[in-house]
């Protein structure tokens, strides 16, 4: 009885055995499907990490597919785009513009219009100070401005020698004159130590103008009135530049 009971329990017993076999290989079978839906969580950094690349490409490279990258390249473009059309808007201008100066009459060379005896009037006078000195003095008398080049070219009677300009009487610029205006030229006479030699008096005074070009001709020659007892020359005779003051004129 005994050894019968003993039989079955160890029948149940491997009945059981075998049972909890199936139930372990079962088990291990859900535990594998468990492990197979939890692969995806386990790979989604791998394919995080595969992405990187691109977005860290579009980064660098401003061509990225995401929606910001593709924001920031169209912002870039369009601020470029806006930046071309002010640059092209400028260009257009500034050219317009040179387009215009030619035909400007700021950018057309001055006109040269000498000064001379058809449009002018002549003056010359002995003067006290400084000694042995005379001041001649011309007055624009037309309706445009004139210019006064170089020195006056003087001549008493009939002088075979023309005095010399005072070189350190030089203007920086030609002395133009508006209608109305003056400009000067100091004469030395004759040395104040006696030094000069071939003295004369001279009855008639011939001022002669230049043009464009140094001993050219200005133009019409004026004859100023003289003293009626003369003036008094020699060898000593120079003439200063036209000046724009009679104080210039009359420093040498």
């Amino acid at each position: 009885m005994r050894t019968s009971r003993l039989q079955l329990l160890a029948a149940a017993g491997v009945t059981v055995a075998s049972l909890a076999l199936t139930a372990c290989q079962d088990g291990t079978g859900t535990r594998d499907e468990g492990a197979s839906a939890s692969q995806p969580v386990a790979s989604a950094p791998s394919d995080a990490s595969s992405q990187a690349p691109e977005e860290s490409a579009s980064g660098s490279g401003g061509n990225g597919s995401t929606a910001n990258g593709s924001t920031g390249s169209g912002g870039d473009t369009a601020g470029s785009g806006e930046s071309g059309s002010g640059s092209g808007s400028g260009s257009k201008g500034s050219s317009a513009g040179k387009g215009s100066a030619p035909g400007g009459s700021d950018d057309a060379p001055a006109r040269f219009n000498p000064c001379n005896g058809s449009n002018t009037s002549v003056s010359a006078a002995p003067v006290s100070r400084p000694v042995n000195h005379m001041l001649i003095t011309v007055k624009n008398t037309g309706s445009k401005n004139c210019d006064l080049t170089y020195y006056p070219v003087l001549r008493f009677d009939e002088m075979q020698w023309v005095p010399q300009p005072v070189e350190e009487s030089k203007p920086q610029a030609v002395v133009t004159l508006a209608p109305g205006e003056s400009a000067y030229a100091g004469v030395l006479l004759s040395a104040a130590d006696g030094s000069g030699s071939g003295g004369a008096t001279g009855k008639k005074l011939t001022v002669g103008f230049q043009g464009r070009t140094p001993n050219s001709d200005g133009g019409p020659a004026a004859i100023p009135s003289l003293p009626a007892a003369g003036v008094y020359y020699d060898s000593s005779l120079t003439v200063t530049y036209w000046q724009s003051s009679t104080d210039d004129a009359l420093t040498y």
